[in-house]
Parts: structure tokens; sequence; C-alpha cells
């Protein structure tokens, strides 16, 4: 059974695969209930078409392999369909939450063999898809409705089904009307103009506070380092996952950062806006944590995150795109193989140097 897969150090305590899911499905309303704060109905329909999505594609896939259905109950479906929404801009439209969903449940994990086969994340193997084909909806950032003077109601269910279903065109209006730059794609274009880092920062009038709050525009559940946090350290607390990828992952992008914004304040960012800005911490305790596309052991898994870490920080400086959290999970993710092969535990009495 392809379930044994999760009997990872993630797995403790005899736990079933459905409440495995369900702990995490939990971790994460911290982080989407402020998103349907910030983001009104946009969220909350972004939320419920990815998870709707993701479980009737789901039970297709079962019906047509012959599998039983019943499998939909453990939960699995359901999270990468909350995973999926928590990773996309508000502005998402209806028919790419569902063509992501499809992507991440086929592509993602039963082209594979279903849950405890898949290599890669899936909601962020369907994320990159998206970015790749539809860019622009990809990189459109609603402004929340924390903001100045936001240009529409997004507590307002009709102006936000109007905007989920037909676009801003049926509101009369453009994406640049509703939207705004993210912190990091505003220091990174900024950066490209030759504009320092700390110049960019005051001009964006960027705020650690808030974007430790969540009051800053981004994906719908990256936005809120405290919730998430809340999240992590919840499912730290429930032994649903260990402390080496996250910790190690985030401590190895403050250590880059830090460093090489003592050398360079003006050319690099620092520490803490790397922490809170982007999809760190979302992807530090939830998505580099998924028990099949990580290391098993826990040496393997400080080494996959340290790979993690070095990539999201290289990305984020140097890279075309301001992001590069969940680039670095699905690169590292191909690295799990051959992590686990020279991290494996050495079995006593026997000497892996004779091994072709």
């Amino acid at each position: 059974m392809p379930l044994i897969m999760l009997s990872s150090p993630h797995a403790h305590g005899g736990d079933s695969v459905r409440m495995i899911m369900l702990t995490v499905i939990l971790a994460l309303l911290p982080a989407a209930a402020v998103s349907v704060y910030l983001f009104g109905w946009l969220a909350l329909l972004l939320i419920m078409t990815c998870m709707l999505s993701a479980l009737i594609t789901e039970a297709v896939c079962l019906k047509w392999m012959g599998r039983p259905v019943s499998t939909l109950l453990d939960n699995s479906a359901a999270l990468t369909g909350l995973f999926l929404a928590l990773t996309l801009p508000a502005a998402t439209p209806w028919w790419m939450a569902v063509l992501g969903s499809v992507f991440a449940i086929v592509l993602g994990k039963q082209l594979y063999g279903g849950l405890g086969y898949n290599i890669f994340n899936p909601a962020l193997s369907a994320r990159v898809i998206l970015l790749i084909s539809f860019p622009l909806n990809m990189t459109t950032w609603i402004m929340p409705m924390t903001a100045g003077d936001p240009a529409i109601n997004l507590y307002d269910f009709s102006t936000c089904a109007t905007l989920f279903l037909a676009g801003p065109g049926a509101l009369q209006l453009g994406f640049d009307a509703i939207s705004m730059a993210s912190p990091l794609g505003y220091v990174k274009t900024e950066a490209t103009l030759g504009v320092p880092v700390s110049e960019a920062l005051k001009a964006y009038d960027y705020s650690y506070l808030d974007a430790f709050l969540g009051f800053e525009a981004g994906s719908i559940g990256e936005t809120s380092a405290l919730a998430l946090l809340i999240g992590g350290i919840f499912l730290l607390a429930r032994h649903s996952i260990t402390w080496h990828i996250p910790f190690t992952y985030i401590a190895t992008v403050l250590l880059l950062s830090g460093l090489f914004n003592t050398l360079n304040p003006d050319q690099f960012a620092p520490p803490m806006f790397h922490l809170f800005a982007g999809g760190l911490i979302l992807c530090a305790f939830f998505m580099a944590t998924d028990p099949v596309s990580s290391p098993v052991t826990p040496l393997g898994q400080v080494v996959f995150a340290v790979g993690c870490g070095v990539i999201t920080w290289a990305i984020r400086t140097w890279g075309g795109y301001p992001e590069g959290a969940m680039f670095a999970v699905l690169l590292m993710n191909c690295a799990v193989p051959l992590i686990d092969h020279y991290f494996r535990p050495r079995v006593y009495g026997h000497d892996h140097r004779n091994e072709s």
C-alpha cells in the first residue's frame, strides 16, 4: 500500500492518514481566516472552488482507475485544494482555480500512482504550471481591504462573484485599478532600475509589523506570517512535523540574507524582509515538510532544507522572478531520492561500501 510511505518521522503515535491530513488542514485555518479578512469573498470563493475541484477530480480519477471512491475520505484531496488556493492571488479567476486543481490531482498526484507515490508537492507543481502558462494572472495582486483606499469592496458578495466569474472587465475596471505590487515584486523591479533596497522599501512604505500581521499584497495564504507561525507551531506540537526542515530552511535564508545585507545593504535585502515577504514561512512549515516528497531521516531533512534555503535566497536575489520559495521546494524534491540514498541510516553490521 502506498500509505506505508507516510510512516516517516512526520507521522507519530499511529495517527491515520486521514487524521494527519485533517491536522494540517486545521493548521492552515488561521491563514485561511486571515485571507478571508484581507480579501473577503474572493478568498472564500477561491478556497471553496479549489477544494471542491480537487475532490471532484480525485473522485473521477479513482473511478476511472477502478479504485474505491471512499479514498476521498482520507482528506488528501481537500488538503491539496486548500494548499493550492492559499498559493494563488486573490484575483485568480474561477477557471484557473479549477484548472490548477485538476493539474494538482492528475499531474501532481495520480499520474505517479496516487497518495504516497508523488515525487513533487502536488499543489506547488500546479502553481508553477499556472505561473508559466498565465504569468499576468499569477502576478496580479489585489489590494487587500486593509489598504488605504481599495478600489472595490471585497466584502460585497455580488462584486466579488462578478470579479471571480467574469473578471474586472465586467466591473468596468482594469487590473491596474484594483491591484498593487507585492513587496518582493516591487523591490525586485526597483533593483533593476538601480534603486537601493532601503529606498525601495521606504518608497513602498513597507512595514515589518504589517507584513507580520498580513496587511500586505501577495498570495492569499502567504501574507500573514503570524497566522502561518500559529499553524506551524500547532503542527510541531502535534508532532505532525519535526523542526529539522522549517527551522533549517528559514535559518539558511536568514543567514545568507543577513551576511550579504551586512556586506552591501544597498543591493541585498535584510533578513526580516526575506522572512516576512512572500511564501517562505508557508513553504517552510507546510510545503517542504510534505512527508512523501521530503527526506525520511533527520540529517537528510537538514540537507534538504539547506538546499531549499539557498535556492530561495538565490532566486529572490538574482533570479528573474521575485519569489523563489516554491521553485526551491520543487527543485529539492528532485534531489530527495539522492539525499535518502546517502543519508539513510546505516544498518548495524552492514557495510554500504560493498554495494554496487
